[in-house]
């Protein structure tokens, strides 16, 4: 069986309504017309070129019409096809080169105006989708701008004694002591400070350490142990004490609710979002930063520990040895930065800053990683 492949529609009193499908061939005298009949391969229609009149027509108009009176009556042919137009236009005569060029020239016409039209509904599209997402981030940081610290401070210590209902805290300590010499030296440089930072010392291997919203922090024994100086783990408490000074937990949390709770806290509904938003607190436990808060978090923690003259080089030694976890990770596949790049990027804002003489802590960082049972063997 031969396969059928049409190439343009005919219509006449013995097609159905909506056409039949048809093989169009053009040569120097006539049209050839091939029609499928059942599984043959079917019959043919010659049509000379002196019978046909043609004119611009279709759906959108811009299909070339060919029609003629044939033994069957009047048929009409419908021409779509790129390939059958240029032939029939090279091989037609004088008598329908004039409304052929005519009706040629409309459909170029309509075509052209249709691409500008979906060109101009594909830049609208773009436009607006462009200007949500924008718009979006506009909508979180007025939404954010309008929620109270006092709300955000409930907020966060609701999420914060849910966490540390489970956990078990270390009250006092060498290390305790450590950690509020850190905080107090770190905060009194902070101007216009609108927060009461509560850092809290968590019995964990895990080395990490985490801000809520309002100024709640908690800092794991597995990092303090993993650190070899106080001036890394200051490090790392500066850069969380500055994702609770950007807002950028409450901005995480916002982002979540979704863009109903946004509308609502930007038209005013702040008690009740502020409602649903503390149901919601002990979420924030498994919020993650994005890309730029971290790295903003980075940036505005580095310079809290220039300003209250901690050695920052000790941020950059932390980061460099969690790098050797990161090996293999490719970094735009983490919402976070990876450990290297971030210490890269941290060396090079330290050497942009004018030179500062350190000064040390009073505690003696080997005796804080003893009290908390690490080896003594720095590094470990």
């Amino acid at each position: 069986m031969i396969e059928f492949h049409p190439n343009a529609l005919c219509f006449g009193r013995e097609f159905p309504a909506n056409g039949a499908p048809c093989v169009v061939h053009v040569d120097d005298q006539r049209l050839t017309i091939k029609f499928e009949s059942g599984g043959s391969e079917g019959w043919a229609e010659e049509v000379p070129f002196v019978d046909l009149t043609v004119s611009a027509g279709g759906f959108d108009h811009d299909q070339l019409v060919l029609k003629w009176i044939g033994i069957q009556g009047e048929r009409t042919l419908y021409l779509k096809n790129a390939d059958v137009i240029r032939a029939f236009r090279r091989m037609a005569p004088e008598h329908v080169a004039a409304p052929l060029e005519q009706a040629a020239e409309h459909v170029r016409y309509v075509r052209q105006r249709r691409r500008i039209v979906w060109s101009l509904v594909g830049g609208t599209v773009f436009v607006l989708l462009l200007g949500l997402w924008f718009g979006a981030d506009l909508l979180v940081e007025s939404a954010v701008e309008r929620i109270p610290i006092e709300w955000e401070r409930k907020l966060g210590e609701s999420a914060y004694k849910n966490f540390l209902a489970d956990q078990e805290i270390v009250k006092e300590g060498a290390a305790v002591s450590a950690i509020e010499e850190m905080t107090h030296r770190l905060i009194a440089q902070i101007p216009d400070n609108p927060y009461e930072f509560e850092v809290t010392v968590v019995k964990s291997d895990v080395v990490n350490a985490f801000a809520l919203p309002g100024g709640y922090v908690v800092v794991f024994t597995g990092l303090m142990k993993k650190a070899e100086s106080g001036e890394e783990v200051a490090g790392v408490l500066g850069h969380e004490l500055n994702h609770v000074l950007q807002r950028h937990g409450l901005e995480r949390m916002v982002r979540q609710l979704g863009f109903v709770a946004l509308v609502s806290i930007v038209l005013g509904d702040q008690q009740g979002v502020a409602g649903v938003m503390k149901r919601l607190g002990v979420e924030f436990m498994t919020l993650k930063f994005g890309r730029e808060q971290e790295t903003e978090a980075d940036m505005t923690g580095l310079q809290l520990l220039v300003r209250a003259k901690i050695d920052p080089s000790g941020m950059i030694t932390f980061f460099q040895r969690l790098a050797e976890k990161d090996e293999g990770r490719m970094e735009w596949l983490s919402t976070h930065p990876m450990s290297q790049g971030r210490a890269e990027r941290l060396k090079a804002e330290v050497a942009s800053m004018p030179k500062m003489t350190p000064t040390p802590f009073t505690f003696e960082w080997g005796i804080v990683r003893e009290s908390l049972g690490a080896s003594l063997a720095i590094g470990q």
